[in-house]
């Protein structure tokens, strides 16, 4: 029952969120403008849902951005269901950026050395992962890290005497199967560095933690479901967890 003493509160009408969103977006060009003079910016306002205006925008695009300021356990449940929602109804690429609260950088200040890190599946390779990935790296001359968690078979923690050189011999044969993955694209991009590694643990705690120094990209099967908008766990892992931004390249 509401408090009689205490008045509801205000609901902003349409003509006040729309003049918000016009005065935000103005603001936020003028900035970006100042720090990319050479960057041809356009602004919109539109209504409707969230996530259906930003899936409708992202297939007259060749990727779509979204914002994530890190809000609070509740606010972050709502952005976070935006975004999934955003990207089951887009085949389009999706950048999440969470916010850092520094101020964006010029762009003759990017990190240029700084290397992206994809995670790659050797029994489902995606070429369009590995062709993001690495014409990201090759535009940003950065180095390219693929990494792939795994976990050992059950077989092998009913086997204590087993010789301890067997898991290096395992991640030895998926490093090899991940340099055959990518040796044509090696031949395509061959400014790009690469690096393979295949440590031990589950691949969305590995994600994460490279995440703290790396922009990262993944994959997301394309896959439509009963319960709703569905992205996968790592995917979900990554968009709640990593504190870098989360390319998600969406693959048959």
């Amino acid at each position: 029952m509401r408090n009689p003493q205490q008045p509801p509160l205000p609901v902003a009408s349409t003509e006040i969120r729309s003049h918000w969103g016009e005065n935000l977006l103005r603001e936020t060009s003028a900035e970006l403008r100042r720090l990319h003079p050479l960057l041809d910016i356009t602004t919109r306002v539109v209504g409707g849902p969230p996530s259906e205006a930003l899936a409708a925008a992202a297939r007259s695009s060749t990727m779509l951005v979204i914002g994530s300021r890190g809000l609070g356990s509740i606010a972050g449940l709502v952005v976070g269901s935006v975004v999934s929602a955003t990207m089951a109804a887009t085949e389009h690429p999706v950048v999440v950026v969470r916010s850092s609260g520094n101020p964006v950088a010029p762009a003759n200040g990017l990190r240029t050395r700084g290397a992206i890190v994809a995670d790659v599946e050797t029994r489902r390779p995606c070429d369009s992962l590995l062709a993001f990935a690495f014409e990201g790296a090759a535009h940003r001359r950065a180095a390219l890290h693929v990494l792939h968690g795994w976990t050992p078979p059950p077989i092998l923690s009913y086997a204590p005497a087993l010789d301890p050189g067997v898991l290096q011999e395992m991640a030895h044969g998926i490093t090899a199967a991940l340099e055959e993955l990518f040796r044509p694209w090696r031949d395509k991009f061959p400014s790009v560095e690469v690096e393979a590694r295949a440590p031990i643990g589950q691949a969305a705690i590995q994600l994460v933690e490279a995440g703290f120094q790396a922009p990262l990209a993944v994959g997301r099967r394309i896959r439509s479901s009963a319960f709703g908008p569905h992205v996968g766990p790592i995917t979900h892992a990554l968009l709640h967890h990593s504190t870098a931004p989360v390319a998600v390249v969406a693959h048959d």
